[in-house]
């Protein structure tokens, strides 16, 4: 199968997010797009819940996401359970994704370097 290098947003918009292990751990909310780079920061995961309700929203870095292209998924090295520790959100109550504190706390999480974070 050909890759390809460039997907549009809503190619991957609700696709499934596994683990290496196959395991789906939620769904593709959302892309967050740093605005003055041009390029995916974070993705949104929902988790949980029943047809989006009582859902859990989880923003991972894109430095700690790999596109599996032949399946249509997402990859992300965690399992549930740490995802369920994971610093979420709801969806009323949105984090300000341009707080150092909150982007470092996500890349301490995910043991990744977000190389594009806000000085």
């Amino acid at each position: 199968m050909e890759h390809r290098r460039i997907l549009s947003s809503g190619s991957l918009t609700s696709d499934p997010v596994r683990n290496p292990a196959g395991e789906h751990i939620g769904d593709v909310k959302e892309l967050m797009i740093d605005v003055v780079s041009g390029r995916v920061a974070y993705v949104v995961v929902s988790y949980g819940g029943f047809l989006g309700i009582g859902d859990k929203l989880f923003a991972i870095p894109w430095a700690a996401v790999r596109v599996d292209q032949e399946n249509h998924a997402l990859v992300v090295d965690v399992d549930e359970e740490k995802l369920a520790a994971a610093p979420g959100f709801d969806k009323d109550n949105w984090p300000d994704f341009t707080s150092p504190a909150w982007l470092q706390e996500l890349d301490r999480f995910y043991a990744v370097e977000s190389d594009w974070l806000l000085t």
